[in-house]
């Protein structure tokens, strides 16, 4: 193994993290923001609606990312009307077509995650919250949404890895990510073999750091009203007063009673 090229990799790749952070974490907050509507489509009772969304999802996910990233880039401009229009001056740059590529393909994974988290929601929670008179926008927001992504959590975290690994795959299309700055690297030192090995490792840290995020989030919303039910169960118990108040006027007309008794009694012997 050539040290000098190892090292060369370690100071070079680095400048691609950037790039490579950029193209998930916004293709993953763009598709999830689209993924909610369509999760919501897809697992109602409407047969179009559901069936429509599943159309979208099972093309996206059926057919590769690479085939898809080359129909955009490669394939819209091709077409007169796009080249025309003011799309081009988006569709034109590299890291745009990516974005996309990366952002439906996303859309179509996290539709069924969450589709598959919403339905797993118990019905008792939904009409619970329905019988408290919450509408059905307030349960969605309140109840159904939040357990649904609980629920949801652990199959999110492979998407976003799953994306993560295929941010490399902009490097086809010119881009200079982590992949695309190893390429560039191999071309010049003629050492694929110290160059990948260093990417593939840049990759592994990344994967780690987001596991280790996810199971934080994880333990994090698992864990009870801790807070509420430490309080009540610390609280000192208020022993009930007793109905002083209550005795109070009960024995006072016996006490007047008695006493008008016995000043009768003590007249009677003054008179007899």
């Amino acid at each position: 193994m050539n040290t000098a090229v190892v090292l060369d990799a370690l100071f070079t790749l680095p400048r691609g993290l950037v790039l490579t952070l950029t193209l998930t974490f916004a293709s993953l907050a763009a598709g999830f923001v689209i993924s909610i509507p369509l999760a919501i489509l897809r697992a109602s009772t409407s047969p179009w609606a559901s069936a429509s969304v599943l159309a979208y999802t099972y093309a996206f996910r059926g057919t590769p990312l690479l085939v898809q990233l080359f129909l955009i880039y490669y394939g819209i401009g091709q077409l007169s009307f796009v080249r025309q229009s003011l799309l081009w001056e988006v569709m034109r740059e590299p890291f745009w077509c990516a974005f996309i590529a990366f952002t439906l393909n996303s859309t179509a994974h996290t539709t069924e995650v969450l589709r598959g988290g919403i339905q797993a929601v118990p019905q008792g929670q939904i009409e619970a919250a329905q019988s408290l008179g919450l509408s059905r926008l307030r349960t969605m927001y309140l109840i159904t949404f939040p357990l649904a992504f609980r629920i949801a959590l652990p199959a999110y975290v492979n998407e976003v890895i799953g994306m993560l690994k295929a941010s490399s795959l902009a490097s086809t299309i010119t881009l200079l990510e982590i992949t695309g700055l190893a390429r560039q690297l191999v071309s010049e030192t003629f050492a694929p073999y110290e160059v990948f090995i260093v990417a593939g490792g840049f990759y592994l840290l990344l994967t780690l750091m987001i596991t280790r995020a996810f199971q934080a989030l994880e333990v994090h919303w698992s864990r009870p009203n801790k807070p509420l039910s430490v309080a009540i169960a610390s609280s000192p118990k208020k022993r009930p007063k007793p109905l002083l108040t209550t005795a109070t006027s009960q024995a006072a007309p016996r006490s007047d009673l008695s006493a008008m008794k016995l000043s009768n009694s003590t007249k009677e012997g003054r008179l007899s």
